[in-house]
């Protein structure tokens, strides 16, 4: 168990090597996370008004990093007007002993002591210009004063809660070793149970979610809400060339279920949404789980890199 974790961190460490971490990235094609205030209505696509968002540093990075945030206030450029800007969004930054291993903190709807750990720092925001369409930093953060995670390193959880109002608000996250520029922390992540993200407005686009499938999993149901009968979803994987997703409809909520093979164990998915159809302002929420319930991690760095399909050329011996 301890070699396999020591592969995946040199896996991670690998496969960042050309992007700073950020969440979303450029190979997820997301314009944005976001999270809605306490009045707003859940079919505009955020269920609990609470995202959770964690980040792992490696034992051996020893220099301070920061947590970025664009685009963190609650009005201006991009983000969701509900008749006129009025609402607050909390981020709250937590390390020590809980933070990641809480069960409360990875589950699908936050619930009980998902705040667990050691608040390190928070703000609020609400309108105002000097946050909008620019970087906010929590920082500088020593990495030891995270919770200590064999399979990790330190880990770090970022906790956005929706206030007063009813807008939506749209932002980004960086990990970042610079205080003033978006710079990588050599093997660091960013990872949430739940993603919560603005789909784009043209038909044709594709984003992509990268959960990481662990040892003893058989199958998985991915979760999807408010899609509003967008396009398709498919996964792609290196025993999938691009299996189609079923789903099945209760309300505003969409499930579907899918084996997963053996070759599939200790690698990334890529879980792909395609817009068939220009439609502007969509949001929605998106959780996996494995056979028992238990949430999977989205990565944005996905482990392993990005999964491609492993193509099998069958060669057939002429008979004698």
């Amino acid at each position: 168990m301890k070699l396999f974790f020591r592969i995946l961190l040199l896996l991670v460490a690998f496969n960042n090597s050309s992007f700073a971490q950020q969440m979303p990235s450029p190979d997820e094609n997301i314009p944005f996370l976001v999270t809605f205030s306490k009045s707003s209505d859940k079919t505009w696509g955020d269920d609990d008004n609470i995202q959770i968002y964690f980040f792992s540093i490696p034992q051996d990075i020893k220099t301070p990093f920061y947590i970025r945030i664009y685009d963190a206030d609650n009005g201006g450029k991009y983000d969701e007007n509900r008749n006129g800007f009025n609402s607050k969004t909390k981020f709250s930054v937590y390390g020590g002993k809980g933070a990641h291993s809480t069960p409360a903190s990875k589950e699908k709807d936050p619930k009980g002591n998902y705040n667990s750990g050691i608040l390190l720092n928070t703000k609020t925001f609400g309108e105002d210009a000097a946050y909008d369409d620019k970087w906010f930093n929590f920082g500088p953060i020593n990495p030891t004063e995270g919770e200590l995670q064999p399979e990790m390193g330190y880990v770090f959880k970022l906790v956005v809660e929706g206030g007063e109002g009813d807008d939506g608000n749209l932002y980004r996250l960086s990990l970042s070793s610079s205080k003033d520029d978006n710079v990588k922390v050599e093997g660091g992540n960013i990872l949430t149970y739940e993603y919560c993200f603005r789909t784009s407005d043209n038909a044709g686009s594709v984003s992509h979610l990268y959960p990481f499938v662990t040892k003893g999993i058989i199958s998985v149901t991915i979760d999807v809400f408010d899609y509003d009968d967008e396009g398709i979803i498919r996964i792609i994987s290196v025993s999938k060339k691009g299996e189609a997703t079923k789903l099945e409809k209760s309300e505003n909520r969409e499930k579907s279920v899918h084996k997963i093979v053996n070759d599939e164990i200790n690698t990334s998915l890529d879980v792909q949404f395609i817009k068939n159809k220009l439609s502007k302002n969509n949001n929605i929420t998106v959780s996996i789980t494995n056979q028992v319930g238990e949430s999977l991690a989205f990565y944005t760095v996905p482990i392993g890199g990005v999964p491609k399909y492993k193509y099998v050329i069958k060669v057939n011996k002429d008979k004698k």
